[in-house]
Order: structure tokens, then sequence, then C-alpha cells
């Protein structure tokens, strides 16, 4: 088992906060007459997977898929339940996450893989290949704020595939870049799960989840709504948002 997930639940507070002062929030505070609402992100939500599992997380905006990423990669935790990993993570949560803008793309690949824990031998051996992948030789020595989303969306999928992790996370970022890029960056996630890498995986487009996972968790509104077979779950999921369509029209 390489990731097992335990009734995690995630809860937001919100209020007033930014809009009043270091004292006021303190006074407020010992008056216990602070205004706060709670938003539950994510509500007792289980399930395991395995090595070579590629899991699609599909829902609706505001569902928790990001916020469920976040989780089991270590960045967030949860107010209730566990979550047990098992093995090296490389995650991609957001497009830029992980490089400095300042540095140049040769920079950021050493800075990239410093902060996922590899030797720069190790990089040094992976760098042309890195380079080669996302198609970025001719700018290796461009400040990376000087990219195009295109081009970090393919530097930064390269990095975290080619570096060999054990589990790889990946939110959306498939949806950014060409055509060509998208076709080449598939073939290279079923390879990864055919060599045992776990893979989570968040994409709106549901052919693509088909085509790709063998897994399926469906979230709306923090809940699990289904887990299991992917083609199963991505009919179900299909089925209700024809239903939800056919609703709006109707009004």
């Amino acid at each position: 088992m390489v990731i097992d997930v335990k009734n995690i639940s995630v809860i937001y507070k919100t209020g007033d906060f930014k809009q009043i002062g270091l004292k006021e929030y303190i006074v407020r505070k010992i008056k216990k007459n602070m205004k706060t609402t709670q938003f539950v992100a994510l509500d007792n939500i289980s399930f395991t997977l395995e090595n070579g599992d590629l899991l699609g997380i599909i829902g609706t905006n505001g569902a928790g898929k990001s916020t469920l990423l976040k989780v089991i990669s270590g960045i967030m935790h949860p107010v209730k339940g566990q979550v047990s990993v098992n093995g090296k993570i490389a995650a991609l949560l957001e497009l830029g996450s992980g490089f400095d803008p300042e540095l140049t793309i040769k920079e950021n690949i050493y800075l990239r893989g410093a902060i996922l824990g590899y030797t720069r031998a190790f990089i040094d051996e992976k760098y042309p290949e890195i380079l080669d992948y996302s198609e970025l030789e001719d700018f290796e020595d461009r400040p990376f704020k000087q990219l195009s989303s295109g081009m970090k969306s393919r530097l930064a999928f390269a990095i975290s595939c080619l570096v060999e992790p054990d589990i790889l996370i990946l939110d959306e970022v498939l949806s950014v870049g060409d055509g060509a890029f998208r076709v080449k960056s598939e073939k290279t996630m079923q390879e990864i799960m055919k060599n045992g890498c776990c893979t989570l995986f968040v994409s709106h487009s549901v052919p693509q989840i088909r085509r790709l996972c063998n897994k399926v968790l469906w979230l709306d509104k923090g809940k699990q709504i289904a887990f299991g077979d992917a083609n199963t779950i991505c009919d179900k999921y299909e089925r209700y948002l024809e239903t939800v369509a056919n609703m709006k029209k109707k009004k």
C-alpha cells in the first residue's frame, strides 16, 4: 500500500481577521467576540492506492480536489483522520510553485531538484533529458519569469516526471500547453504507471481521466461521492453533469 487515506477532514475558519488590526484582534479574542465561521473543505475522505495506480480526482469547482492533494503532499494537515504515504513525492500543485522567477531555467532545474531531495550528480545526469523533454534547449539561460505558461508547465512536468518519484501528484497541470505536448505527457504518465509509480491527477476532462486512470475519486463540496473503477465512476459523473445541465436549461 503506497497511500492510505483514512477518514480525513479539513476545516477552514473564516472571519473578519483581515479587516481588523492586531490590537482589535487581541481585544476581541479576550472578550470572546470573534466572528468566525467554519467551512468544511473535506469531510471524511477515505481511499487506498497501490503501486502503479493512477488516480483521477474529479468534481466541480470547490469540490476539495486541490485541498486533498495538499494534504497528501504534507502541505496541509487534516483536523481529523490520518494519511499514510510510503515513498518519495514529486508534487506539482500550482504552476510556478517551487521555482524562483528571477533565476534561469538551468538554475531552477537544480533548485527544484534540491527541493525534491536529489543530489547534484543526479540532476547533472538528468539535466539534458529534462531540457529535451520540455523542449526548452534554446532557453536554458532565460529567467523563469519570462516563460509563457505553456513553457512553465512543460518544465515543471518534465522535472516532476523525469526525477523518478515513487508518487507523482499533478493538479490540472496538463490543461496548460499545446496539444502535442499533452499527447506526449499522457504517454509519459502511462509509462510511469507501468513502472510502478503511484500517480494522483486532477482534471476537468473526463475523456482524459478515462484514457489515463485506472481508479477515480469523485468529490463534491468536500464529500466523497464515489471511489473505484475509472470507467464506472466516470459514467456516473457524466450522467450527473448531464442532469445538472438539463436542470439549468429548464430554469
